[in-house]
């Protein structure tokens, strides 16, 4: 097992998001045209003393220099007006004084944005949306302004106007919850239920005192109510593209204040998750370190009882080859409440991304769901029905046995010329899929080399896929990468 926050990094990045409480800090602008007045306009929000530093500027400049907003030194810039200040923004006209300003910053260790010179910059600024106190800063992290601006004007349209002041009113509320609220867990509860409830409404819609009476009542119904049991979610995650999360998948991960997932779950998954939530890995691997069935049943049973609602995070689809079952048993016996989220089942997924029909009119007319894994009692599946014509049979994990399922189905009917995929990393940017029949499909797969997970089709209906592939297929009408 291996226990982390949600915020445990899972991809580089190039820029760490803060936000700066300039009150009262100096700050330096250098340059005095539109592009200065700009984030001046921005900065005299923040409550910052700001110097301008230009021979010229622009009027609007002037004139907050003559009222005493800002001052205005009207001359060239010397490394001596770095003296004390804790921001430089730099927005004159020439590349190299920019540059030059900036190296002398960096050696100071004073954070430094340069206006159109990412390179240049320790620090760029984001496009915000602006419901003080509720702020959102949008970045592309300087590849695309123009995609932060549409981005911007999205969320300006969905966002409603009324939300800083809402803030506003929860701040009020936040003493209040403390003296009524035994715990952390109860007012957390309380506040979700708030935000997402008809107070909420009713405030952004201009109703202040209906929204308080809710609030009063919420407030007391919570505070006689009993411990909150805890819960067990068992979610799943779909095949691997993050997108293809169920809504409801996407609110569970939300509200979870403990993760159990699969070691298949992808790190842009669990980046759903609540930022303070917990996330322990529980995956099972061949040959590494597994944490058993009956210590995840345990786990499950010991965070809900602490009254935690917990997720169990699984790769595809909980009840195909997810051991759903057995871990919901384990909680019917321990009395713990539990609920499903069903989740795209890797054979769905990855043979749609794959372009491999399951089942088709003319070619399938059943699909079998098979694991690839050898059964613990010896028992093996019906080869003879899954090597019959007319059927598809899907193979979960059938990379490690592939040698010994095409032996079988060969032995039990299947012809040597079947059509037959082996799919890897399926719906991931990264997938691959090599097609062969029976015969060569062994050969074919060890040529490419291909790893876990993945994912064994069987059938006419592969045959299909050199028409049907949609997925990052290589073509003629690509667009360059230097385009």
């Amino acid at each position: 097992m291996h226990r982390h926050p949600s915020y445990a990094t899972i991809h580089p990045v190039n820029y760490f998001p803060v936000f700066f409480n300039l009150k009262d800090q100096p700050v330096l602008v250098v340059g005095g045209g539109e592009v200065a007045l700009r984030k001046v306009l921005l900065l005299e929000r923040s409550g910052a003393r700001i110097t301008v530093v230009a021979p010229e500027v622009h009027a609007d400049l002037r004139t907050r220099a003559a009222t005493g907003s800002l001052t205005h030194q009207a001359r060239e810039f010397v490394p001596s007006d770095l003296d004390g200040a804790r921001l430089v923004i730099v927005a004159t006209s020439r590349r190299a004084v920019n540059r030059w300003i900036a190296t002398l910053s960096e050696a100071r260790a004073i954070p430094v944005n340069v206006v159109d010179d990412r390179d240049a910059s320790r620090f760029i600024v984001p496009a915000i949306v602006d419901r003080d106190p509720v702020l959102v800063a949008i970045s592309t992290g300087g590849t695309s302004p123009v995609l932060a601006r549409r981005l911007r004007e999205r969320l300006e349209a969905f966002i409603p106007k009324r939300f800083g002041e809402f803030a506003l009113w929860l701040r009020g509320l936040r003493q209040t919850s403390v003296d009524r609220l035994r715990d952390t867990q109860q007012r957390r509860r309380f506040f979700e239920t708030l935000i997402d409830g008809p107070a909420a409404q009713r405030f952004i819609e201009g109703d202040p005192r209906g929204a308080l009476k809710i609030a009063q009542q919420l407030l007391a119904t919570t505070a006689t109510a009993p411990r909150a049991l805890g819960t067990v979610t068992l979610v799943g995650a779909g095949p691997g593209d993050p997108e293809l999360l169920t809504l409801k998948a996407l609110r569970a991960l939300q509200d979870a204040d403990i993760i159990l997932h699969d070691r298949l779950v992808s790190p842009a998954i669990l980046d759903y998750a609540r930022r303070d939530a917990t996330l322990l890995s529980v995956g099972k691997s061949a040959g590494g370190h597994s944490t058993t069935q009956a210590d995840i049943n345990a786990l499950l049973i010991e965070h809900a009882r602490q009254g935690l609602r917990v997720v169990r995070l699984k790769g595809g689809d909980p009840f195909i080859f997810g051991r759903g079952g057995e871990e919901l048993a384990a909680l019917a016996r321990a009395g713990v409440d539990f609920s499903v989220v069903p989740g795209i089942t890797a054979a769905l997924g990855v043979a749609a991304y794959a372009g491999i029909p399951l089942t088709h009119r003319d070619h399938a007319h059943s699909v079998s769901f098979v694991t690839g894994h050898a059964d613990r009692d010896g028992k093996e599946p019906d080869w003879r029905a899954l090597a019959a014509p007319g059927a598809t049979a899907v193979f979960y994990m059938g990379l490690a046995r592939l040698e010994r399922i095409v032996q079988q189905l060969l032995e039990h009917g299947a012809a040597a010329d079947r059509p037959a995929a082996l799919v890897a990393q399926g719906t991931l940017p990264n997938q691959r899929v090599v097609t062969a029949t029976l015969g060569t499909l062994a050969a074919a797969v060890a040529a490419a080399q291909l790893e876990s997970p993945a994912l064994l089709i069987v059938g006419d209906v592969v045959a299909l896929q050199s028409t049907l592939a949609w997925f990052n297929v290589v073509g003629d009408a690509d667009i360059p990468q230097s385009a």
